[in-house]
């Protein structure tokens, strides 16, 4: 018992934290998050690859909801809420930072687990719709902890309360000061703009958003989001035009490096199949947050009254988000020829912009990174609120964390965030776990809700 405390005694708090994070993302967390989302395709017949353009169209016609229509906000509207908080430094840094460690070949293995991501981030949807509440203001709320409350039998509800915790403090740490840092670190770097004035910006910013709650979140989202993609899809594809040649051999290094590992080059250090699978997962999750749950919190607000009409708007956010976004940056770092550069994160995006034109990586790309971020703080504020009031059974220190919430994304700008980065990582894969014991536990009740709606659009079509 000595030797045991005196062990532990030496270790540092960065040594702690890789252990569990090592936990969180080792191999049976991976494995069980495969698992979960090939099972979900299999047993769903593969009902979301095959309704991609169903989702499409429901989302379309989700931009109004009939006021009879039970919600709080339209179901294009939850959307673009979960988007602005998956939507992120994750698509630009996160992806470089994949590739950096794992090689190209994590891009295959991100597409993979989006592919299957869908079916997972279709049934949290649809779960959290079929178990949502609604609070003392008369506004739908809901989520894995719901779910798991009031789906599972009552011995699991601590699956529920763990998973709250978990939500409550990562959301300080992905969705928070995670990304004020990136944007303080990238503006200083091409405006020379101190740290401390662009937190005290983002704070304001943030502070005016978060007070109006999910419906001020909801607007800002759907009214950014939109155009910030746009925006970075048009810069990536004027770059790729210009190196349209090396596309082919991209798609080809990609796939072939995710089953044969990549071997050293320049200043890239070389990368094993497994370090591939790894990290590709891992950072896939960072970006898209399929088995994380957090966006079925947005998803349960929508107006709707069929749960399957909502999980197919929302597997289309993996989608979007992974196969389109992520990819195109994906494209872009290994087009151009910079992922041997030794650089990482959005400093190696940034060197694929600058291959092109100096002006892109060096002033473009830190707005629009400093737009996603600032998307991803307002959405993950509502995740991590509504985890924070399912804590505390209620609203009444909802003030309290949202005051927390801006002194963090000020604290984010000015602090360097190694721990913080460390500590938000690990956080996310124990979320995970909860979240993907509920999601197998409660599948049967994902299928019937299916085979119903899919047997009502049957009797519709033949009438």
């Amino acid at each position: 018992m000595n030797a045991l405390t005196d062990f532990l005694s030496t270790l540092t708090f960065t040594e702690v934290l890789n252990t569990l994070n090592g936990i969180a993302w080792g191999k049976p967390s991976l494995v069980l998050l495969a698992v979960v989302g090939i099972y979900l395709t299999v047993v769903l017949k593969a009902f979301p690859w095959r309704n991609i353009v169903a989702g499409a169209k429901a989302t379309w016609a989700g931009r109004k909801a009939d006021d009879m229509t039970e919600g709080t906000i339209a179901p294009l509207k939850s959307l673009m809420t979960a988007l602005s908080a998956t939507i992120g430094t994750g698509n630009i840094a996160g992806v470089a930072t994949a590739i950096f460690l794992g090689g190209p070949g994590a891009i295959f293995w991100m597409w993979m687990m989006a592919l299957f991501g869908m079916a997972t981030k279709y049934a949290e949807a649809v779960l959290a719709v079929n178990y949502r509440e609604v609070n003392e203001h008369n506004e739908y709320i809901g989520g894995p902890m719901y779910y798991i409350k009031k789906g599972l039998p009552k011995q699991l509800g601590w699956l529920g309360f763990l998973y709250a915790i978990f939500g409550t403090v990562a959301a300080f740490g992905i969705g928070n000061m995670v990304q004020s840092n990136t944007v303080a670190a990238a503006v200083e770097s091409s405006f020379s703009v101190p740290p401390h004035v662009t937190g005290i910006v983002i704070a304001v910013i943030v502070a005016l958003v978060i007070i109006g709650g999910i419906r001020r979140i909801a607007d800002f989202a759907t009214a950014l989001v939109p155009s910030m993609c746009a925006l970075y899809l048009v810069l990536a594809i004027v770059v790729l035009a210009i190196h349209y040649e090396n596309i082919p051999g991209a798609f080809a290094l990609i796939i072939e490096s995710a089953f044969t590992g990549t071997a050293a080059a320049g200043g890239f250090a070389g990368a094993t199949v497994w370090a591939a699978i790894q990290f590709g997962v891992a950072r896939g999750i960072f970006s898209n947050e399929a088995g994380l749950g957090s966006a079925s919190i947005a998803h349960a607000s929508a107006k709707t009254n069929n749960a399957v009409s909502q999980g197919k708007i929302a597997m289309l956010g993996t989608f979007i988000d992974t196969i389109i976004v992520c990819t195109i940056t994906a494209l872009l770092i290994t087009a151009t020829g910079v992922w041997t550069s030794g650089e990482t994160g959005v400093n190696l995006t940034a060197a694929a912009f600058s291959s092109a034109a100096p002006a892109f990586g060096n002033y473009l790309l830190p707005i629009v990174l400093s737009i996603f971020a600032l998307t991803t703080i307002f959405g993950w504020s509502y995740y991590g609120e509504r985890c924070f009031c399912y804590l505390f059974k209620g609203e009444t220190y909802l003030p309290v964390y949202r005051i927390l919430w801006v002194i963090a994304v000020f604290a984010g700008a000015v602090t360097e965030l190694e721990r913080v980065w460390l500590l938000a990582d690990t956080l996310n894969g124990f979320m995970m776990l909860p979240n993907l014991i509920a999601l197998l536990l409660l599948s049967p009740v994902v299928i019937k809700l299916t085979r119903a709606y899919m047997q009502a659009q049957a009797k519709k079509t033949k009438m």
